[in-house]
Order: C-alpha cells, then sequence, then structure tokens
C-alpha cells in the first residue's frame, strides 16, 4: 500500500496523518496525552484500529516534534526515522499551496516562523507568544485554560470595549490605518468592571495580531507577501475577523490551509517521500 504515516509529537499531545502513494492525506487524528510517549502510542494505535489498517500496510513513520526526542528505536517494529520540526513546518504548509515565496507561521504554544523561497526553507527566528500564552493569561484572568470555554466567551465579547481603536483617537483614517484598526490592546479599560465575555475577545485579539503582525515583520525587505498559518491557534474562530482586517493594512495575504493543525505531521511524511 505504501502508506507513510507522519506523526507530530508535542509534550502531551501528538497529531498524525496519513500519505497514500496517490499522496493523499489520509484521517488526521488528534490525541491529548500526560506524556509524549502515552500520546504517541495511544494516538498510533488508535489510527490503526479506526481506520483498518494492518503494519504490513505501512511503509515508513516518520517522527517530528519536540516530543520525538523521548522516542528511540522502531515503532512496533516499522521502519521509523525522524525529521527536522522547521522543515517538516515548511513541507507541511506548502504542500498544495501554489506558493513560491511564503513565510509558514506555526502558532502553537509559542510561534515560529520559516521561510521558504528560492534558497529554501529555513526557520528564521520566532516569538513567546501564543497557545501557552492565551492559556496562561486566561486562567489568571477567567480562571479556565480550557481552550474551547476561552472561545465560547470570547463569540459573546465586544472588542471595542477592550482595545483603544484608531476610531477612538482619530476622526478619520490614517495612511495604512483604518478606523478599526488597534491603537491599544487593552488601552480601552480604565476599570475592572469589564466582562468576561470581553477580556476572551481581548486576549485572543492581542495574542493572534502579535503573530501577524511580527509575521510581517519578518518579511520585510523580500519580496514576500504570502504567510501559511498551520497549528492549534488556526482553529480559533476569531482568527477570520482578525487576518482580513490585517490584510488590509499589510497588503499581505494570511492563508490558513486544509487541515492546518496537522501540517506539521504532515511534513514529516512529506519528508520522507521526498
Amino acid at each position: 500500500m505504501g502508506l507513510v504515516i507522519g506523526i507530530d509529537v508535542g509534550g502531551s499531545t501528538t497529531k498524525i496523518i496519513g500519505l497514500n502513494c496517490k499522496g493523499e492525506i489520509l484521517s488526521p487524528l488528534f490525541i491529548t496525552a500526560a506524556d509524549p510517549v502515552t500520546s504517541l502510542f495511544g494516538a498510533f494505535g488508535k489510527y490503526i484500529y479506526d481506520n483498518g489498517y494492518n503494519l504490513s500496510d505501512i511503509e515508513q513513520v516518520m517522527l517530528t516534534g519536540a516530543g520525538s526526542a523521548f522516542i528511540d528505536g522502531d515503532l512496533y517494529g516499522l521502519p521509523t526515522a525522524k525529521t527536522d520540526e522547521f522543515l517538516a513546518n515548511g513541507l507541511g504548509a506548502s504542500y498544495g499551496m501554489d506558493l513560491e515565496k511564503l513565510i509558514v507561521v506555526s502558532m502553537g504554544t509559542g510561534t515560529s516562523y520559516v521561510r521558504i523561497d528560492e534558497d529554501g526553507i529555513r526557520h528564521i527566528g520566532g516569538i513567546s507568544i501564543g497557545g501557552g500564552t492565551l492559556q496562561g493569561l486566561s486562567q489568571l484572568l477567567l480562571k479556565t485554560r480550557n481552550f474551547h470555554k476561552i472561545c465560547d466567551l470570547a463569540s459573546r465579547g465586544d472588542i471595542s470595549n477592550i482595545n483603544l481603536l484608531i476610531s477612538d483617537i482619530c476622526k478619520h483614517d490614517l495612511k495604512n490605518l483604518p478606523l478599526d484598526a488597534t491603537a491599544s490592546f487593552f488601552g480601552k479599560v480604565t476599570s475592572s468592571d469589564v466582562s468576561d465575555e470581553d477580556i476572551a475577545l481581548g486576549l485572543i485579539f492581542m495574542v493572534v495580531q502579535s503573530i501577524g503582525s511580527s509575521a510581517v515583520f519578518s518579511a520585510m525587505n523580500s519580496e514576500i507577501k504570502d504567510f501559511v498559518m498551520i497549528g492549534n491557534l488556526t482553529k480559533l474562530p476569531q482568527c477570520k475577523m482578525v487576518f482580513p482586517l490585517m490584510e488590509r493594512i499589510y497588503g499581505v495575504k494570511f492563508h490558513i490551509p486544509p487541515h492546518a493543525e496537522f501540517r506539521t505531521a504532515l511534513g514529516a511524511a512529506l519528508a520522507f517521500k521526498k
């Protein structure tokens, strides 16, 4: 069958994806467990069982991610190898995108940036803002780290109650700055009498906009105008609010591809195929 399994092993989560001989993506799966080893073996076993595969169907297992350091040897006796996470980000994010020059923005616990151009795929840096920031601040301010609860609260929030907007300090659009652009995160807050819904939305806007702005700055003095967003934070519904606004301000394009949260695992599989 020639099935290649790509696995992105995090500290407590594992993402697994299959790639067949036709280059088709098969059955992405996400598993959370107490530690990387438990998460990996749980994900792999569930993936095989749910899809009715036999071990003999699998040509290769490819591992990537920080948690893969805990894994030595072959997985279930199958040919197993590891690949660099930043290479996996680049290969996975660019798959099927028809873009020659881009920056991959991996929105995980923190955020990393990988540039793809005529010089190849290379890691160019990152910022310590991401899902971990959102969860940590939510714990302090909202008493929850639950991703779904934060999103639910934010869906009922009003960002104009939290962020100071250009419209609050200027009557007319400034050059490249529309009235609904953010002048200051949480700059509108003057007392503690703010709803949890507004705080949740403010936190998401702060994290997502910071990631997007840093991505744009990472491409300065280059011809790159396309940014491919991958990782768990791409599932935030508010991405559909934030990124179009930033596209208008910066004249760029933010892409969220299908299976965006699984693109690093896909890149691991592609590393073997290539």
